[in-house]
C-alpha cells in the first residue's frame, strides 16, 4: 500500500508540487529499487527534480556498502545538504539501501537532519515513513531482517522507454569473504517465473524490448523452489514473449554456471550474445581464500563453451586486485587469465576492506602501494585488450539499439549512440538522405572504426545503414508528448508510473 504524502498549510502545499529527486551508488540491484523508489514518490504526488535545479523537497539516497569510498561519499553529501535544509522548511531527506541496513542508528547519529533511515528489505515504507516523519516531527529509523515485498510489485518510474531491469530473484545464499551483501540483502529468494514472465509482457506492452533479468546469482535461480535448471527454462520461455527482441542478465556465479543455460542461450534467438561472468582473481590460492568455489581451470572452461556454442559472444568480468594475502605469483596468475579470456570489458576494483566481513580479519592486508601499481598493470593489460577486440569488430556488420543519451563528443560529430547485440557501445552517423533514428529505434550499420571503449560507424551512403522502427521508438514518441517534448511522429497515448531500467555503461 502506498501512503500519499500530505502537508500542512505552513509548508505552502498549495504554493508549488513538492518535487524529489533519488540518487543512487552502486549495483544494478540499486538502480532497479531506485526506479520503484521513483515510482513510489510520483505516485505519491510528487513530481522529480530537473536536473541542474537546487536539491528537491524530498532528497533520497539510495546507497551502497560494498567499497569504502561510499561511506565517505554519503556523509560528504548529507553534510553538504545540511546548511540548505535549515533554510528550507519542510525539506526532507532520506537515506536507504545497504550502507543503511548497516550503519542504522549510526546515520541518524552523524547526520540528526536526516529525516528517514530505511533498509533493504521495506524499500515499499519509504513514504509512509517520510509522512510519519513530518508528522510527529522526529526522524523515522525502520529496517527490516528479511523482505516485505519483492521491489518488483511496487510502483516505477522506468529511466527508459526500451529497456527495462526485471528482478528474478533477490539476497545470496554465497559467503564470498570479501562481500557484504549477504547479510545486507538476506538469503536468496527467489520469484515465480509466471510473476517474472507476467512482469517482461506488462513491459513489452508498456514499449520495450529489452530486458535484463537481474539478481545477485542469477544462475541459482529456482534452488528455493527445488528446480536447479529452472533459469534454462526461463531463458528459452523468454524466447516464447512476442514482441520483446533483446535480453540480458546479470550477474552469474560461475560456480552455477551449468551446460544447460550455455545451451539456452545459444538457442534461443533474444537471448543477446554477451555474458558477464565475475573472474575476481585468477590465482586458485586468492580465490580460495575468497571461498569462491571454482578455479581458474573451470572459469576458463565455461568461456570456451560459451565461445564454441556462442562464437561472436563479448565476455566481461569483475576482478579485485590486492585481496589479502595476494602474492606477485598470485597476481601474475590473475594477468595470465585475463589475457586467456579475452574479456571485451572488465570491472576492476581494489580491495577494499570492509568491517563485517571475513576478508576484513584476514592476516597480510596489502600496502596501498602495492595495490594501486598491481591495479595498473592490470588496467593497462585490459585497456590493451580491449582495444584490440574492438579492432576485430571492423568491418562487422551489427544492430544497434538507439539511445537516449549520445556520446560526449556528439556536438562535433554529429554522432549517435546505442548498443550492439553484444552490448559495446556503437557511435554511428546519419549519412545523407537517411532517417534520423528515435531512441528506441534499431539502425543496422558497418563498423568502421575502434577505440578501446567503443566502436565507431560512419556509413558511407544509404546502401549501408538502415533504420527498423521499433515499438520503444513509439513510446519514446509518447513519452515526449507527454512531457512536452517534440517528438518525430508516432501513435498518440500516455505513459505514467509503470515497471522496468536503464541499461549501464561498460566501464570508461
Amino acid at each position: 500500500m502506498t501512503a500519499s504524502i500530505v502537508f500542512t498549510d505552513d509548508q505552502d502545499s498549495s504554493v508549488a508540487t513538492r518535487t524529489y529527486e533519488v540518487r543512487t551508488y552502486g549495483c544494478q540491484m540499486n538502480v532497479h529499487d531506485s526506479e520503484r523508489l521513483s515510482g513510489l514518490l510520483e505516485a505519491s504526488g510528487l513530481v522529480e527534480q530537473e536536473p541542474g535545479d537546487e536539491p528537491a523537497d524530498v532528497v533520497v539516497f539510495n546507497t551502497c556498502a560494498v567499497r569504502e569510498n561510499a561511506d565517505n561519499k554519503l556523509y560528504g553529501n548529507l553534510g553538504m545538504l545540511a546548511h540548505i535544509k535549515e533554510t528550507r522548511p519542510g525539506m526532507q531527506i532520506a537515506v536507504g539501501g545497504c550502507l543503511a541496513q548497516k550503519d542504522r542508528e549510526t546515520i541518524l547519529r552523524k547526520a540528526p537532519w536526516v529525516d528517514v533511515v530505511f533498509g533493504t528489505h521495506n524499500v515499499g515504507s519509504l513514504p509512509a515513513l517520510l509522512e510519519r516523519a513530518r508528522h510527529n516531527n522526529e526522524a523515522q529509523l525502520e529496517i527490516l531482517e528479511s523482505l516485505e515485498v519483492f521491489p518488483s510489485t511496487l510502483p516505477t518510474k522506468r529511466d527508459s522507454v526500451h529497456s527495462g531491469w526485471v528482478s528474478i530473484s533477490v539476497g545470496c545464499n554465497n559467503t564470498c569473504t570479501f562481500c557484504i551483501v549477504p547479510s545486507l540483502r538476506g538469503k536468496e529468494r527467489d520469484r515465480r517465473p509466471a510473476d517474472i514472465l507476467t512482469e517482461i509482457e506488462a513491459l513489452v506492452a508498456d514499449g520495450v524490448i529489452e530486458v535484463t533479468l537481474l539478481g545477485q546469482n542469477v544462475n541459482s535461480y529456482g534452488i528455493e523452489f527445488g528446480d536447479r535448471l529452472a533459469f534454462g527454462k526461463l531463458l528459452r520461455a523468454c524466447g516464447q514473449i512476442e514482441g520483446l527482441e533483446r535480453v540480458r542478465f546479470t550477474s552469474p556465479h560461475p560456480a552455477a554456471f551449468t551446460d544447460d543455460v550455455i545451451e539456452a542461450m545459444a538457442e534461443t534467438s533474444n537471448i543477446m550474445p554477451q555474458l558477464h561472468m565475475p573472474l575476481q582473481s585468477g590465482s586458485d590460492k586468492v580465490l580460495k581464500d575468497m571461498r569462491r568455489s571454482y578455479r581458474s581451470k573451470k572459469f576458463l572452461g565455461i568461456l570456451d563453451k560459451v565461445r564454441e556454442l556462442i562464437p561472436h559472444a563479448a565476455i566481461t568480468t569483475d576482478i579485485i586486485v590486492g585481496f589479502p594475502g595476494e602474492t606477485e605469483e598470485d597476481f601474475q596468475a590473475t594477468l595470465d587469465v585475463v589475457e586467456a579470456s579475452r574479456f571485451s570489458s572488465a570491472y576492476t576494483f581494489q580491495y577494499s576492506k570492509r568491517p563485517g566481513t571475513p576478508a576484513a580479519e584476514l592476516p597480510d592486508q596489502l600496502p596501498k602501494a602495492v595495490v594501486q601499481e598491481r591495479f595498473e598493470r592490470l588496467t593497462a593489460l585490459q585497456d590493451r585488450i580491449c582495444a584490440e577486440e574492438n579492432a576485430l569488430q571492423v568491418g562487422r556488420t551489427v544492430e544497434v539499439l538507439v539511445t537516449e543519451h549520445s556520446g560526449r563528443k556528439a556536438a562535433e560529430t554529429h554522432r549517435l549512440s546505442g548498443r550492439a547485440t553484444d552490448q559495446r557501445l556503437v557511435h554511428f552517423s546519419v549519412p545523407a538522405g537517411g532517417g534520423t533514428p528515435r531512441p528506441g529505434d534499431l539502425v543496422t550499420v558497418p563498423i568502421t572504426g575502434a577505440a578501446a571503449f567503443h566502436l565507431v560507424s560512419d556509413p558511407s551512403s544509404l546502401e549501408e545503414y538502415s533504420v527498423r522502427r521499433s515499438r520503444a521508438g513509439d513510446a519514446w514518441d509518447r513519452s515526449q508528448a507527454d512531457s512536452c517534448g517534440t517528438g518525430t511522429g508516432g501513435d498518440s497515448g500516455t505513459r505514467g508510473v509503470s515497471l522496468g531500467m536503464p541499461t549501464l555503461p561498460i566501464r570508461k
